[in-house]
């Protein structure tokens, strides 16, 4: 009787697993339908814009890597007025993206939807590329690369160069930094084997914080708005 009852048990969960992590593939193609829709609607309205601005700048090759030492509260401060002045000279704006340890995603999620509260589904697509093209990024993780990868998945986790990357590819899109580093002020993150279909333009408070970039008096009143009851 024991064994019977747990034969059947052990029936009853793996068919709620079974069913659970159907709807979870439904619940993604959904998801994924929506933002699509929505990536090609921004693409089209806010392509290019900064690209043709900032085409004067000169990009260095992009090295995926780990986040690296975090500056004092001294050098930040000094890091962030450079920084401010770069996008100044070059007539840009930042949308402030929330300090919560998933900026760099929301400030993603901004440039591709139009909406940093899609931030979860960007490092969601982001994960999946890490587990799914191990090879384009191991060598580059200077720990487990699985380790690295779970470590990746939790929310409020700071992206770093490697997940950057990750983006670029995933998305087929090239992602544009404005920095405040002092010798690198604009890096380029192109995707691998593919010709980028639009631009993402981020700020980088080199190894603080992401937001979103945009043309001076460009930069949106963000409304929160409602999430799609899928997320």
């Amino acid at each position: 009787m024991t064994e019977y009852g747990n034969s059947r048990g052990s029936s009853s969960s793996t068919a709620s697993s079974l069913n659970s992590s159907s709807q979870g593939t439904e619940d993604d193609h959904a998801i994924a339908k929506i933002l699509a829709e929505e990536e090609e609607q921004n693409a089209l309205r806010y392509g290019g814009k900064l690209g043709k601005r900032l085409s004067h700048l000169d990009s260095i090759p992009h090295t995926p890597r780990v986040i690296g030492q975090i500056p004092d509260p001294n050098h930040a401060t000094l890091d962030h007025e450079r920084l401010s002045g770069r996008l100044a000279a070059n007539g840009l704006a930042e949308f402030q993206i929330q300090g919560d340890g998933n900026c760099q995603f929301r400030a993603l999620a901004d440039q591709l939807y139009h909406n940093p509260e899609y931030h979860k589904h960007v490092r969601k697509e982001v994960v999946k590329q890490l587990k799914h093209f191990r090879k384009l990024y191991e060598s580059y993780v200077p720990m487990k690369y699985k380790s690295y990868r779970k470590k990746m998945k939790r929310l409020g986790e700071w992206g770093d160069h490697i997940t950057l990357q990750a983006a670029a590819d995933r998305y087929g899109v090239k992602i544009c930094l404005v920095t405040s580093f002092r010798e690198n002020g604009y890096i380029e993150i192109l995707p691998k084997d593919i010709q980028p279909s639009r631009e993402l333009w981020l700020s980088f408070w080199s190894e603080v914080h992401y937001n979103s970039l945009y043309v001076i008096g460009e930069v949106p009143a963000r409304v929160r708005r409602k999430k799609h009851w899928l997320f």
